[in-house]
């Protein structure tokens, strides 16, 4: 059966998914100017890069063990409550963790590997597809007008913003397309385990439980020297103790908070104004050009939220029979 949702509330559905993106935006920006190396390309942006350096996959390793160990930490403090879980419960936290938290990260990481940033965006931000898909064909969502044509814009105008409809960012690699398509699976199913938790768990209890999860993967995968080695440096550590904050514990956690007010398909089309925003970041801080067509993008975006806000159209009364 499908959740009902308070039109009144809807409001902060969006206002939560928008800050989710905002803040995943900033996160980048900020995680591209601490760990990029001073070079002629840095020259001209306002703050010179720290240079950390740290690989991409033991950075998202670190994140989520910092942000675990914060959350938790948090929680056993002021909500303890919301540490509670019974043993029956556990598997769908790791199912969460693995799948819905370490294998985004990892998948996009991969891609950007094999493609690069553009191509990885896109492909990663075709999620809203698969969740219409599912919502409607296997969760027996109601489908409106709205849902579909909202996914449409969104997916174009990402595509717009990260310059890969004329092909200048594209790049086509089976192996890179083969895990952008995985890293749009993983977060879909992020979207939708996340609505399924909604209305079972506090949004902070799957949330501090994922991640914890999440960190046992990377540390079985990577090993604890390479997950546990790089927090030994100070910078290393306040680095990744920024992002575990701002672009992981606050963004998922509004992430799950918005899915108990808006459906899944709404909230991922929502987070698809993150390219945009990393985009108008870059220009104002680090002097990154912005083209007329990523404008156009972001307003396809934009667009796409609105379209997706608008109220269904009540079904008509029939006539009393005679």
């Amino acid at each position: 059966m499908a959740p009902t949702y308070d039109p009144a509330q809807r409001w902060r559905g969006y206002a939560l998914a928008l800050l989710a993106a905002t803040c995943w935006a900033t996160g980048g920006l900020m995680a591209k100017w601490l760990f990029s190396q001073p070079s002629a390309d840095t020259a001209s942006w306002p703050f010179q890069p720290l240079g950390i350096r740290i690989d991409p996959a033991t950075l998202s390793a670190d994140r989520a063990l910092v942000a675990f160990a914060i959350l938790a930490l948090g929680l056993a403090l002021f909500r303890r409550r919301d540490l509670v879980v019974t043993r029956k419960q556990l598997p769908f936290f790791a199912l969460f963790g693995v799948a819905g938290l370490a294998m985004v990260h990892f998948t996009y990481f991969k891609t950007i590997s094999l493609t690069g940033v553009a191509t990885a965006i896109l492909l990663e931000y075709l999620a809203p597809i698969l969740v219409l898909l599912v919502s409607v064909l296997v969760l027996k969502h109601r489908l409106t007008w709205q849902l579909p044509v909202g996914v449409a814009l969104s997916v174009i105008g990402c595509a717009l913003v990260v310059g890969v409809l004329g092909g200048e960012g594209l790049v086509v690699v089976p192996a890179g397309i083969a895990w952008g398509l995985a890293s749009a699976v993983f977060f879909a199913g992020y979207s939708l385990m996340g609505s399924y938790s909604a209305t079972r768990f506090s949004p902070w209890t799957t949330l501090a439980f994922g991640l914890g999860f999440a960190a046992l993967f990377w540390v079985l995968v990577l090993g604890p020297r390479t997950v546990f080695l790089p927090l030994s440096d100070p910078g290393t550590l306040a680095a990744v103790t920024y992002l575990a904050v701002v672009s992981t514990i606050v963004p998922f956690g509004a992430f799950l908070y918005a899915l108990r007010f808006i459906p899944p398909t709404a909230a991922t089309v929502t987070s698809t104004v993150e390219p945009f925003i990393a985009g108008l970041g870059a220009y104002v801080l680090l002097g990154e050009a912005l083209t007329g067509t990523q404008i156009l993008g972001g307003l396809l975006v934009v667009a796409a939220i609105a379209v997706v806000q608008l109220p269904e159209r009540p079904e008509p009364e029939l006539p009393p029979a005679l």
